[in-house]
């Protein structure tokens, strides 16, 4: 029986077998899920000891996820490796260092997977700032900035979507062109 519960949070099946096959045999339960929302029902349900998570996500983003883990407090001690193709995507939303996750670069080696997870692990032990509560003036000024903003979200999720479908077609274009490669190599 595994003793550790690694969940992978991929929309790739590629990275998801890539982390399974890297994993020392016998040790880990590798859970999966292939996008943000699924991630954040299998973190609910089977409280995994290490997440592994795709910055790039469909229906929910790794930073949406991100930032769900690290705003609820029995969530925020799960050793937690981000990962990207780019590492200029997560540091445009969270400045380095990064001091209580680890980060790890699209492709990565068994080699590098591991020293993560070391890391994660370690970084998930360090104690925490406090979070005060915020006053209920701040309250009401952030709401007010939010809905003065609501207008602009809409428009953003909108072009979201357009961009969402353009990345999955070009993920398909892409899949089927390594496919013709695959077999003209055979």
């Amino acid at each position: 029986m595994a003793s550790h519960k690694i969940l992978v949070i991929d929309d790739s099946r590629v990275i998801r077998n890539m982390v399974r096959d890297m994993l020392p045999k016998g040790n880990f339960q590798v859970l999966e899920a292939k996008d943000g929302v699924e991630g954040l029902d299998c973190i609910r349900q089977e409280r995994p000891n290490l997440i592994m998570l795709d910055f790039l996500l469909p229906r929910m983003s790794g930073w949406e996820v991100f930032q769900h883990i690290q705003g609820q407090s029995e969530l925020q001690n799960i050793p937690l490796v981000l990962m990207s193709g780019r590492r200029e995507e997560v540091t445009e939303k969270i400045p380095e260092p990064f001091q209580f996750f680890e980060f790890i670069e699209k492709p990565f080696e068994q080699k590098e997977l591991i020293e993560a997870i070391k890391g994660a692990m370690a970084k998930a032990r360090l104690p925490r700032p406090q979070t005060v509560t915020p006053s209920q003036a701040s309250v009401a000024a952030v709401a007010a900035a939010n809905s003065a903003n609501a207008d602009e979200v809409v428009i953003l999720n909108q072009k979201i979507q357009v961009m969402q479908t353009e990345i999955d077609t070009l993920k398909k274009q892409m899949a089927q062109i390594l496919m013709f490669i695959k077999q003209k190599l055979k």
